[in-house]
């Protein structure tokens, strides 16, 4: 199985994940343009595209959806709730509706309940080959009725939005500050730590901080405070990088 970041950010998000029958992007915002060329940079042909999961419907996860599937029709697959959202795709043909676990031949995908002010809102636990791949954005927390099914997994995406003084200290208006910091928002700096610090097992090989602002946090610090977290909770691991913006990470081959 491979993994490769193209964007997590509030202007776009999306994941691409390989394995030995699909090629998948969780999630498709930013454009058309950047995911294809995004694709095309790590030695992807667009056409190969088979799936891809939706998360929830905010324009920052979906903005290039409808332009890619018009050109390269893969199957998308989404809740029930999301579907009924999206007036464009009403006439699509490749659709699949998903409630709690997708089963594609080598791969198996169980979807888990997020706490998002959007319509349904999922994260990801990709399993292929022996192989599995976490991924928790935005999300205000993570319930602890999920803690085993999510522990001790190969790599982790898992978002890293906001330092806490930062945000309290800066220019977002207030009914803003309290959306982000909310049960229906962001996780911090200080609770992606604390989360890690719960799921990291011996398996864990990487660690990606995900959809940081680039208001209300600074990659240095993100890492900082995530590292010392760890280690306030006796948890000795450092292979951990942030997510960018507009610059695609490595690819990893699990």
């Amino acid at each position: 199985m491979k993994v490769c970041i193209f964007a997590s950010g509030s202007k776009g998000n999306s994941t691409y994940i390989e394995t030995a029958n699909h090629h998948i992007l969780l999630d498709i915002g930013k454009n058309k343009k950047y995911i294809v060329d995004s694709l095309k940079e790590i030695g992807v042909d667009p056409k190969s595209i088979d799936t891809i999961l939706i998360s929830h419907t905010h324009a920052d996860h979906i903005s290039a959806l409808e332009t890619f599937i018009k050109k390269y029709p893969a199957t998308v697959y989404m809740p029930q709730k999301m579907f009924a959202s999206l007036d464009s795709l009403q006439n699509y043909e490749h659709i699949k509706i998903y409630e709690n676990e997708i089963n594609l031949d080598d791969v198996k995908i169980t979807t888990i309940k997020s706490s998002h002010d959007a319509i349904d809102s999922r994260n990801f636990i990709i399993e292929s080959a022996g192989a599995s791949i976490v991924q928790i954005t935005d999300t205000g927390y993570i319930n602890s009725k999920y803690f085993n099914k999510l522990k001790n997994r190969d790599v982790y995406l898992l978002e890293s939005n906001h330092d806490v003084e930062m945000l309290t200290h800066g220019p977002y208006p207030d009914w803003l500050k309290q959306r982000v910091l909310s049960d229906e928002g962001h996780l911090s700096n200080q609770a992606a730590g604390f989360y890690l610090s719960k799921l990291i097992g011996d398996k864990t090989k990487k660690v990606y901080l995900m959809h940081l602002s680039e208001v209300n946090n600074d990659p240095n610090i993100a890492l900082k405070t995530v590292v010392e977290s760890l280690k306030e909770y006796n948890v000795d691991f450092t292979n951990i990088e942030c997510a960018e913006q507009n610059n695609i990470s490595e690819v990893i081959t699990l």
